[in-house]
């Protein structure tokens, strides 16, 4: 088991990709606390790990404010007496529209759940870990958030790709500040992964760019080597390796799973 005994927080544990990352580490050995703002369906997390006989626990957290995260840290330090691994997954898609007309209530929304609340669940989890002199973060971002070749960028998804730009930012950052301190930093990029949340955003960019939501997607897997989406279970796997002692030698870095992506879709 790569993440036996380790005791892991995953954030946006909820649904999607923060579900089946919780899933996965509990599968590899750790003990879980999802935390996001729907109880109920981090409970519905929760129940498929104790059902397979892990251990986990919901805590209802809102990222925009520091206090319900000091909460979700301090409690789990509480039941579980440490914290080992910080997955920084929370995000929302944000607004599909263009800079010119973007609302700033959701500009600022997108980078405060993104952005914001993953630095704060560092900074509260960090006063933990750095005592104990050891540690792993894993940040959750986007292939939107990376440059690629130029060739097409995100229009319309402005706060989204900044917001995600933003975390591999913050991955180098942090994982200089932390290193003398035996704790590793990294960051996976992911592709389109295969949901409902790709799925709205498609339907989104459809209505706002009058092209149609099959030409989208079909334009999308083109430009992927694999001619296809990631997998929930796939960037699940690469974040499990990142925080194992299996990449113990690994920090500051950006992994990209993205079934090879040639531009930025």
């Amino acid at each position: 088991m790569l993440l036996k005994d380790k005791v892991a927080i995953v954030t946006g544990g909820s649904q999607g990709i923060g579900r089946r990352i919780a899933i996965v580490f509990a599968a590899e050995g750790a003990k879980v606390v999802v935390a996001a703002r729907n109880l109920a369906r981090l409970q519905e997390t929760v129940d498929a790990i104790t059902e397979k006989g892990g251990r986990a626990l919901a805590v209802q957290t809102d990222l925009c404010d520091e206090k319900q995260i000091e909460h979700m840290v301090a409690l789990t330090i509480k039941t579980f007496g440490v914290v080992d691994v910080l997955v920084n997954n929370s995000g929302v898609a944000g607004p599909t529209v263009s800079v010119a007309d973007t609302d700033l209530g959701q500009w600022n929304e997108t980078l405060a759940i993104n952005l914001t609340g993953s630095m704060l669940c560092a900074k509260h989890v960090l006063k933990h870990m750095i005592p104990r002199k050891c540690g792993a973060i894993v940040n959750i971002g986007s292939e939107r958030g990376r440059t690629g070749d130029g060739k097409s960028g995100s229009p319309m998804r402005a706060s989204y790709a900044c917001s995600k730009a933003g975390m591999i930012a913050l991955t180098e950052c942090l994982s200089t500040e932390v290193g003398t301190h035996n704790i590793r930093v990294n960051c996976v990029t992911a592709a389109a992964v295969r949901g409902e949340r790709i799925v709205n955003v498609f339907k989104h960019q459809s209505e706002a760019t009058g092209v149609s939501f099959e030409e989208l997607m079909s334009k999308m897997v083109e430009d992927y080597s694999l001619r296809r989406a990631v997998e929930p279970d796939e960037v699940a796997r690469a974040a499990a390796f990142l925080a194992s002692d299996a990449a113990s030698g690994i920090t500051g870095q950006t992994l990209p799973v993205s079934c090879g992506i040639h531009v930025i879709f």
